[in-house]
């Protein structure tokens, strides 16, 4: 007996199965790879920025900090310590560098002579005090005795905890007599940085991690030592009395693995050079999220083909059973009735067309509704970093009321009137993008390039950064011929000079009736003298003198080095920083430029 063959309904219903699991299937995959593509995306977008904040904290550190031993070595008490080490001398060089770690937050600061021999300390109270300790064995005092200066970050000696030393040579009568020693601890850049979703730390050119928001993984290596540098470490005591371990993290290119509770978590790398030498910050941002929510939108999206494809072919199986109704009902009046033929034939053509413009309107629904759906799931909701600064504030919460009056508009189907708040909201943001790049560009750690600038633009920038604070009592006097004058200098360090003379004016006048502040400018041949005059409390005459000398301030909180830093900008420049005379019997500064 044969077996019966596969009736051609089964064979066609057997066909569309495995087409549709085999589309299902390709779905599947393509899904799953626009997912992980889009979430190593995102997590690439939010390493990469978090990866440039961490970075900016950073350079912001470094850059304080390493004016210290700078001004230090110009300090008289240091060179008189270190040429006579008189008790006298020395006691009072303690108290200065105890004084001034305080105030700058350094975790030490002290001054080795030229035989290794620490002769003071700002912690010369402590029973861990560095006075008397010889560091000759360190490499940043070897390396600051030779060349001048020298960074090492390592493992204290003496405290046992770890930092950044910064060491500057000290030369009197041309011969090298010791150096000055800045040693920085990052505790509260790493707490700021372990607020982020992932780990950041900073690692040295052989790959040693010295900065991380993970403690246990200080000291260890992202890739294993070469022999003469385990060696090196160990004979300095750089990373302690034994070899850096592993780093519980595998690095491949643009993705890490790394331990978490429980088990293991992938992550995106984004990483950026530090100005430190070698160095570079490696920020870990954990993919979960982002994948977990990709991986969502494909399944919605999934669900919704599914349930179109059901439709379609809910709506063709019934088209089907339609026809063959139609056809048996033909055949039957075909059959009993021969003078209807012609009958039957029109009003089977009007069926037809009915039915095509049917199918027809029914493609345009489907067409309609998956644009509306398509829209519905590429629409995001955009994420506003509102700054605390007035200037912003402002114009954010305007932007927000016109789009809420928007809103309302539209819903009464009121076009003008949206297109009145839109207008006045790019105006807004654009308001708010001048703010953001002044600051940017203010804030850019750069090489400094001397131009030709025009001194207006000097002057307007310094006041949109210092905003809100100086638009009631700054007035600016520049005509319109001072305004275009070019000066040779660079625009950011110029800037740097005027928001410093501006904040000092502005601290002079605080709590007086009617408080001014003019600024205004004055060519003479190839010079050009800008003043910044106030009529505030002046300056003390028992200070007048030494002013612009470091650390000379009249503010009890002061360091005294914001007027020392700005004359030297200016003198950079071939210019002068000065002392003048107030109209308005407060004090005058007067900042004196070239031409470009």
């Amino acid at each position: 007996m044969m077996a019966s063959r596969p009736s051609p309904i089964r064979i066609r219903l057997i066909a569309a199965a495995l087409l549709l699991l085999a589309t299902g299937a390709a779905l599947a995959w393509a899904g799953t790879r626009w997912a992980q593509a889009q979430a190593d995306a995102a997590a690439d977008t939010t390493a990469s920025q978090t990866a440039r904040n961490h970075a900016g904290l950073l350079a912001s550190e470094l850059q304080k900090f390493r004016l210290l031993p700078l001004v230090l070595v110009e300090y008289p008490d240091v060179s008189t310590a270190l040429a006579t080490h008189a008790p006298a001398a020395v006691a009072r060089l303690n108290r200065t560098l105890e004084l001034l770690a305080d105030r700058t937050d350094a975790a030490v600061i002290y001054v080795i002579d030229a035989d290794g021999r620490t002769v003071a300390a700002s912690n010369w109270r402590l029973p861990t005090s560095f006075v008397g300790q010889n560091y000759s064995f360190r490499p940043y005092f070897r390396d600051a005795m030779a060349r001048g200066a020298s960074e090492l970050f390592a493992l204290g000696t003496i405290s046992g905890r770890p930092g950044l030393f910064l060491a500057r040579r000290l030369e009197v009568d041309g011969r090298a007599a010791g150096t000055v020693v800045v040693k920085v601890e990052f505790d509260r850049l790493e707490a700021t940085w372990a607020r982020a979703a992932g780990p950041s730390f900073v690692t040295d050119a052989h790959g040693v991690i010295l900065i991380t928001s993970v403690p246990d993984w200080r000291f260890r290596t992202t890739h294993p030592l070469d022999a003469a540098t385990l060696a090196q470490a160990r004979a300095t005591l750089q990373f302690g009395s034994g070899p850096p371990r592993a780093a519980p993290i595998i690095l491949s290119g643009g993705s890490a693995t790394a331990p978490v509770a429980g088990g293991t978590a992938q992550y995106r790398v984004a990483a950026l050079p530090v100005p430190l030498t070698g160095s570079r910050l490696i920020h870990l941002e954990p993919l979960a999220a982002p994948l977990g929510a990709a991986t969502t939108r494909v399944r919605l999206w999934g669900l919704a083909i599914l349930i179109i494809l059901g439709a379609i072919a809910g709506l063709a199986w019934r088209a089907r059973e339609k026809r063959h109704l139609q056809r048996e009902a033909q055949a039957a009046l075909e059959q009993e009735v021969a003078r209807r033929t012609a009958e039957l034939s029109e009003t089977n053509r009007q069926l037809t067309i009915e039915s095509r413009e049917r199918i027809e309107a029914e493609r345009r629904f489907r067409a309609a509704r998956e644009e509306l759906a398509q829209a519905n799931r590429l629409g995001s909701l955009g994420q506003i970093t509102a700054g605390v600064a007035h200037e912003i504030n402002q114009p954010v919460a305007a932007i927000r009321t016109f789009a809420e009056n928007a809103e309302t508009f539209l819903d009464r189907d009121q076009i003008g009137p949206v297109r009145g708040n839109l207008t006045q909201i790019i105006d807004l943001t654009a308001r708010i993008g001048s703010i953001t790049a002044e600051l940017r560009t203010f804030a850019r750690r750069r090489t400094p390039a001397r131009g030709a600038i025009g001194l207006g633009s000097v002057v307007d920038g310094a006041l949109l950064i210092l905003g809100e604070r100086a638009r009631e009592i700054v007035t600016v006097d520049l005509p319109p011929v001072m305004r275009d004058t070019r000066v040779a200098g660079d625009r950011v360090r110029l800037e740097q000079i005027v928001v410093n003379l501006l904040q000092n004016a502005l601290d002079a006048v605080e709590g007086v009736a009617r408080p001014r502040i003019l600024i205004a400018a004055a060519a003479s041949g190839n010079d050009v003298t800008v003043t910044v005059g106030d009529n505030g409390r002046g300056v003390d005459p028992a200070i007048a003198d030494q002013l612009f000398a470091p650390f000379v301030s009249a503010k009890p909180e002061g360091l005294g080095l914001g007027l020392a830093i700005a004359r030297d900008i200016a003198r950079e420049f071939g210019g002068e920083l000065e002392i003048g005379t107030s109209a308005r019997d407060g004090a005058a500064f007067l900042l004196k430029l070239k031409r470009a």
